[in-house]
């Protein structure tokens, strides 16, 4: 059976836009173009577009994933079988995060005996290090200054830890509320807003102005994207813009 961009973009759930673009930049061509020029996709190409939405939920680039399916030894099995994978250690991992919110919801209700290290299982420990060492390779702290934040940080106490998650997601919280009032990012209360997070950094590090500019700038990369996307899509750009002014503004 063969399928329209459109009749394919209602079946996937991706866009007649980005069908075109992905077209556009050979990513993803159509079986072929009919007499009306229409696009029409066959399963050949509904399996390839399958295997380009797996590799995009893991934050492939588009360029990547162009060389991985277009590469003589690509094979669609093996893929699946690669996915399924990566999938099962994410699912592994998500019940072990999903068991630390409940044993953590009834331990705050003084319902649950938990050993503090129980406060931690299931986070990814090696995806800590990657965003460490990406920290390194940019230029944006030292290695150095990431042992000395870590060794400060390692002694907080459970107390600390927790009221320095509570107040950045307050953090936040107050950011979207801008967002939704639509203030611009130069506006008082949100670079009263830039300074609390200013500070709020100096409790595990002090930036100075390139390292906060560079934070900015890390912030877009996906995983970040996602974090801020989740509170509100407008958030990103807002806080990146933010940040800048207040850099501009009051660090030197």
């Amino acid at each position: 059976m063969a399928y329209t961009v459109n009749k394919l973009a209602k079946l996937s759930g991706v866009s007649v836009r980005t069908l075109h673009f992905y077209d556009e930049i050979e990513l993803l061509k159509p079986a072929y173009y009919g007499d009306n020029n229409y696009r029409y996709y066959e399963e050949e190409q509904l399996l390839m577009l399958q295997q380009i939405l797996f590799f995009r939920e893991m934050d492939i680039p588009l360029n990547e994933i162009q060389k991985i399916i277009s590469s003589s030894d690509f094979d669609k099995i093996d893929a699946l079988k690669s996915h399924k994978l990566i999938l099962q250690k994410n699912l592994d991992r998500t019940k072990s995060l999903i068991e630390t919110i409940d044993k953590t919801i009834l331990r705050l209700g003084g319902k649950e005996q938990m050993k503090d290290e129980e406060l931690y299982y299931g986070f990814d420990s090696e995806k800590q290090k990657e965003h460490e060492k990406y920290l390194v390779e940019k230029g944006i702290v030292t290695q150095e200054f990431m042992n000395e934040c870590n060794k400060k940080v390692k002694h907080w106490s459970n107390e600390e830890k927790n009221a320095f998650i509570n107040d950045g997601e307050k953090l936040m919280k107050a950011l979207v509320i801008c967002v939704d009032q639509q203030l611009n990012p130069e506006n008082t209360q949100v670079q009263e807003l830039m300074k609390k997070h200013y500070q709020w950094l100096e409790l595990s590090w002090t930036p100075t102005k390139e390292s906060y500019l560079g934070l900015a700038e890390l912030y877009r990369t996906p995983e970040f994207r996602k974090f801020f996307d989740d509170r509100h899509p407008k958030l990103l750009e807002f806080m990146i813009e933010s940040m800048k002014i207040f850099a501009e503004n009051k660090l030197s």
